[in-house]
């Protein structure tokens, strides 16, 4: 019989907590703690204060109707403040100290990838909300948001149709870290595979919290000249703003060149006059303008929640978003997995997540995939509206399985479908 912890891991885990590294699901009381790890404060508070507020609403959701067991959840609210060793101090916090049994948390991929080695060693369990590159599968993490093959390629392929405009050359314009330097890699294969020449393929990075677009514009509208031209966005954070004012400055149109962001929703557009970028695009697998009777009681019940609960900007103006939504799947199938389970036994939690269905605000029966922890995902890519919205203008006929190994990345093909068991 295998232990769960080798010496050698528990020492480890120990050693860096500083406290006792008693397995997650260890439970005194009568709750059961939820962790909350993501940055509220920092360049990334843009994007994710709005998730701490989502897992909140869902808790007090789940108590109201009984719980999970007939136990109460209790949030356990961490800030990495966008300080990426600090997500993963905070986790084993949250796993050794606090007894989570669970983590909802992290946007980027440098946080993920922060928080990965921790989680795995101390067997907690995290769900990760929002789009990323991939070329990940581990035990101890669920993906609610979408692979590359669930965002990045429809959208290019979208471009390069006549619908979306014929792009021949292209700008791959990100913020300098894993996310879309892999991304990019997966897209400059792709293209290349798809006949685009490597003279017309650009890339180009700025660090995280860079605010003066004007020399990049400026850049990409030279560039532009030499053919239809489109640019992949994978900036992040609230460097979103100056980004898309500068767009609108410098009078670049959807129409010359279209944008289009994987990491731009509903809550960046908030602080920008969207008026100039009508027509730029967004690839996500919700949009708060889609309608259906799911997504209309989401929208609905995160209202009166924002307005009870005086969030700002939302009490007013209440957006919904896709990571909102991921989230929100993401929670309501771990209690499901829990009660099938009759445990918060990390182990017994994996196994009776695989094949958990959830209706989601997408207009979908979301389903946890049997094997390869991501959810299966529709896909929509919408044009900005005046208001801040988006007008969805193709959507993929149904739900997509996630490929967390590009086929487009060397080595890929012979990688199992499934977390390897460490």
């Amino acid at each position: 019989m295998q232990r769960r912890f080798t010496l050698k891991a528990l020492t480890a885990a120990v050693a860096l907590a500083g406290i006792s590294a008693l397995p997650a699901h260890a439970q005194s009381g009568g709750t059961i703690k939820v962790g909350i790890l993501h940055s509220l404060s920092g360049t990334m508070a843009i994007s994710e204060t709005v998730l701490k507020d989502t897992v909140l609403m869902a808790i007090d959701e789940i108590n109201a109707k009984g719980g999970v067991m007939g136990k109460k959840l209790e949030p356990v609210i961490v800030d990495p403040a966008s300080n990426w060793p600090l997500f993963a101090e905070k986790t084993k916090q949250l796993l050794g100290q606090d007894k989570v049994s669970v983590i909802f948390g992290c946007w980027t991929s440098v946080s993920r990838k922060s928080v990965l080695p921790v989680v795995e060693e101390m067997n907690g369990l995290l769900f990760y909300p929002v789009q990323y590159e991939g070329e990940e599968l581990s035990k101890n993490v669920f993906y609610t948001g979408a692979a590359p093959n669930q965002q990045a390629i429809p959208a290019v392929d979208y471009l390069m149709s006549k619908e979306g405009g014929g792009a021949k050359r292209w700008v791959l314009l990100g913020t300098d870290y894993v996310y879309p330097r892999t991304t990019n890699k997966i897209l400059r294969a792709y293209l290349i595979k798809k006949g685009v020449k490597e003279s017309d393929i650009d890339e180009k990075y700025t660090p995280f919290g860079h605010s003066d677009y004007q020399t990049i514009v400026a850049d990409v509208k030279k560039f532009s000249a030499g053919g239809k031209t489109a640019v992949v966005s994978t900036i992040n954070g609230d460097s979103n703003v100056p980004f898309y004012k500068e767009l609108g400055n410098a009078g670049l149109k959807a129409k010359d060149v279209p944008v289009v962001a994987f990491s731009v929703g509903e809550e960046e557009l908030r602080g920008v006059d969207t008026k100039p970028l009508v027509g730029h695009l967004a690839a996500w697998n919700y949009f708060q303008s889609i309608k259906n009777p799911t997504n209309t009681e989401f929208i609905k019940k995160w209202s009166a929640y924002a307005k009870d609960k005086k969030i700002a900007g939302h009490m007013d103006k209440p957006l919904t978003n896709d990571p909102m939504e991921a989230t929100y799947i993401g929670i309501n199938m771990w209690k499901q997995a829990v009660e099938k389970a009759k445990s918060t036994d990390t182990d017994k939690v994996i196994a009776a997540m695989a094949g958990q269905t959830f209706k989601a605000p997408s207009g979908i029966v979301s389903k946890m995939d049997e094997k390869n922890h991501h959810l299966h995902k529709s896909v929509f890519i919408g044009e900005i509206k005046a208001d801040g919205q988006f007008n969805v203008v193709w959507k993929t006929p149904g739900p997509v399985k996630a490929k967390p190994w590009s086929p487009y990345i060397e080595g890929n093909a012979s990688k199992p479908d499934e977390p390897v068991k460490k």
